[in-house]
């Protein structure tokens, strides 16, 4: 590798998309202030062709720019000036770094000499972001920028992805390279190598797994993450091991394959809870064992030794009592898994099989089923039904995305962009722009509450600016469907501060941003009016009237072990 490029003197600015470009950045999610007028000086002439979107609220470029690498697997990349600007991408940097997202935000700043004067919108981006970051960058030289972005593009891809801050004074974006050359890259700043797999430590697992009488695998955003879906569903083919999945999960497993038993945890399947309650051995892939999946740390699965595979090694071990540790990707790990069960003879668990797999025709999740009202489930259902399982889904955060979860046929990879771990009202309209963007040919359903749908409505501004055909799905009753649930079961139904008395008229509001719109109220006309809105050539805001007191179930509680759920039957 060369050491040095020659290039023609270039400003700051310049370099840096340059250096963008060569990392095979396309498109910037960002919105234009005074520290990066450069920056929006230089994409004037796009020389480099990188698609620029304008966002209307630097949180959304920062959803935006989520949804977009969800959808593809690489960095999403963000540019938004100093100051509020920079503060407004903190809730999606926190987003990203909660569910494990690589995203590069690139902030504005003051120019060098005036940082620690307390200039005109300067603010210390790195400290504030030191805790939700991989990395945090400030440039000092305009000969750095190629390295750094080099580096900053590894560190938000490698190991566990997550996001990186580029924090850009001004005067380094004017600045001009005077000696004709620039670095092509630097020493690295950290350490980037991958976890060696230890074979002896796998075969350790292996030989605990044969002798399970009733395993269970928890698929986690690790298996997506890398790319290893082939492989776990090649394990649970061979050997009918019964999976569950978490959230971010989701896609891991074909929902229609019959030992997947759905969504685990605090609103997971009955199925699918039953069995970790009753496993001897849970092998845990990619997932961190959060609390809405470990609800009661001391009683979950109190018979089960447990395995945890993890890129992330802090995970391991951190909230429950592991006896296989591995310290690895999801694909080399569950390669080996593989290649040493071909010599392991396993346990008979035909009674756990028969126990823990789907019965034909039968779904995974109830619900009480009317004719005077649409249920959500039921709209969830038919447009599983209506996009064969194979759109892009996004929801925004509450009740519809625990429906969703729960009724959506999920099939693939990159299928599912939601908000884990941050839980972010308001992720979800941008998140949709950014996966679409990420992917023009592939269908791009929005499931939203009428809540979160007002938190970054204005992006709606984007669809037409973009030609962008997005079916959004707004399950509107009125209320903080959520948190209302919460009041309802467990506070008395004492509804403070969770009903709407008043909302907006969506239609007008669709209306005003030029795109089309239903009103989807009638039970017997549903599956009709969903198949002509879906016919809609332009991105449709699909109204849908819920029941106000619809729930998600099942339910448990924070704290309660798994024994304690609430369902249907004992909520009616």
């Amino acid at each position: 590798m060369q050491d040095v490029q020659s290039r023609v003197s270039q400003t700051g600015a310049q370099i840096l998309l340059d250096s963008l470009e060569k990392a095979g950045v396309q498109v910037l999610f960002g919105y234009p202030g005074g520290a990066v007028i450069p920056m929006y000086d230089a994409l004037y002439d796009n020389l480099n062709g990188i698609e620029h979107i304008l966002v209307r609220h630097e949180q959304a470029a920062a959803h935006a720019a989520e949804g977009y690498a969800k959808a593809t697997g690489k960095p999403g990349v963000v540019l938004v000036t100093s100051g509020p600007g920079a503060t407004n991408t903190v809730t999606g940097i926190a987003d990203a770094y909660g569910d494990s997202v690589p995203l590069i935000v690139i902030s504005g700043q003051v120019g060098t000499h005036g940082i620690g004067t307390n200039a005109f919108q300067e603010l210390d981006m790195l400290s504030i972001t030191s805790s939700i970051t991989k990395m945090s960058y400030q440039v000092h030289h305009v000969d750095e920028l190629p390295s750094i972005v080099a580096e900053a593009y590894q560190v938000a891809t490698s190991g566990r992805p997550g996001p990186v801050l580029i924090d850009l004074p001004k005067d380094i974006t004017l600045e001009s390279d005077v000696s004709g050359t620039l670095p092509s890259q630097s020493a690295r700043k950290i350490n980037l190598t991958e976890p060696a797999l230890n074979l002896t430590k796998i075969q350790e697992l292996v030989e605990g797994l044969s002798r399970a009488k009733q395993p269970v695998i928890i698929a986690g955003a690790g298996v997506l993450k890398a790319n290893a879906q082939g492989l776990l569903r090649q394990l649970v083919n061979q050997y009918h091991i019964p999976v569950v999945s978490t959230l971010l999960g989701l896609g891991a497993m074909t929902s229609d394959n019959p030992f997947f038993l759905g969504m685990a945890g605090m609103h997971g399947s009955v199925l699918a809870n039953t069995a970790l309650d009753q496993a001897d051995f849970i092998l845990n892939i990619g997932s961190r064992f959060d609390d809405r999946v470990v609800t009661n740390a001391k009683d979950f699965s109190r018979h089960a030794t447990i395995a945890h595979i993890d890129i992330d090694i802090t995970e391991i071990g951190r909230v429950l009592e592991t006896a296989y540790q591995i310290h690895a990707d999801a694909y080399e790990a569950l390669s080996a898994i593989l290649k040493f069960s071909e010599f392991k003879k396993m346990a008979i668990t035909k009674d756990w099989q028969s126990k823990n797999q789907q019965q034909p025709n039968q779904p995974i999740f109830d619900y009480p089923e009317t004719d005077q009202a649409i249920m959500p489930q039921t709209v969830i259902e038919n447009i599983g039904q209506l996009t064969k399982g194979k759109a892009l889904i996004v929801t925004d955060v509450g009740q519809h995305q625990m429906w969703v979860a729960q009724h959506y046929p999920f099939q693939d990879n990159h299928q599912l962009s939601t908000s884990g771990g941050l839980g972010t009202m308001g992720y979800g309209i941008p998140a949709a722009i950014g996966a679409k963007i990420a992917k023009p040919d592939r269908e791009v359903v929005l499931f939203v509450g009428d809540g979160g749908f007002q938190m970054t409505s204005e992006e709606l501004a984007i669809l037409n600016d973009n030609n962008l055909n997005i079916k959004i799905v707004m399950l509107n009753n009125h209320s903080l469907g959520m948190v209302r649930q919460w009041q309802t079961l467990l506070f008395n139904q004492r509804l403070s501060q969770t009903v709407f008395d008043t909302q907006p008229n969506f239609g007008k509001l669709a209306s005003a941003y030029g795109i089309n719109y239903m009103l989807l109220d009638q039970p017997d006309s549903l599956t009709d009016d969903l198949q002509r809105a879906f016919a809609s050539e332009k991105s449709i805001l699909i109204e849908v009237i819920i029941p106000e007191d619809a729930q998600v179930l099942p339910m448990i509680n924070a704290g309660a072990p798994y024994r304690d759920m609430i369902t249907w039957g004992e909520n009616k």
